[in-house]
């Protein structure tokens, strides 16, 4: 394949997941990782929470741990179930099957207008900001050192 010119592969854009070569691609990551580090410990990890009357999912925190990392990417409770601790009881929940994993840290990425001083009240830190190119809002990148109290 090295000898062959780019341009006769064929490049196609797709706007939603095509989960085999998704699969693909995260099969060669891990090899590649494997490789490189002498690991290849990607797992999901993922919590959820329940109506307990109707068994309807309110909230939910999904993401990966990887290389002695928990990377949180998606976290989300129903507007009528906030304020309950539930997001709380959701983090605490998947950051300490992070570290029964051997996580030593934890990264997350959240808009200005979603959740940013919920991860500041429980622990994590800002490590950089990058502005959206409409509005004034911007992504902000966080990292907490798993194991601490937050």
């Amino acid at each position: 394949m090295k000898n062959r010119p780019a341009q006769e592969f064929v490049l196609k854009l797709v706007s939603t997941p095509d989960s085999e070569a998704k699969a693909a691609a995260g099969a060669a990551l891990d090899e590649h990782n494997l490789e490189k580090t002498g690991f290849a410990d990607r797992i999901p990890i993922g919590a959820r929470i329940s109506d307990p009357d109707s068994g309807t999912v309110i909230g939910g925190l999904w993401g990966r741990t990887e290389l002695g990392l928990l990377f949180l990417d998606m976290f989300f409770v129903r507007k009528e179930a906030r304020g309950n601790a539930l997001g709380a009881r959701l983090l605490a929940a998947v950051e300490a099957e992070a570290i029964r994993r051997g996580c030593k840290k934890a990264v997350v990425e959240t808009s200005s207008f979603q959740a940013p001083g919920f991860y500041k009240r429980h622990g994590y830190e800002e490590f950089g900001r990058v502005e959206f190119a409409v509005g004034d809002h911007t992504r902000i990148f966080l990292r907490k050192q798993l194991g601490q109290q937050g």
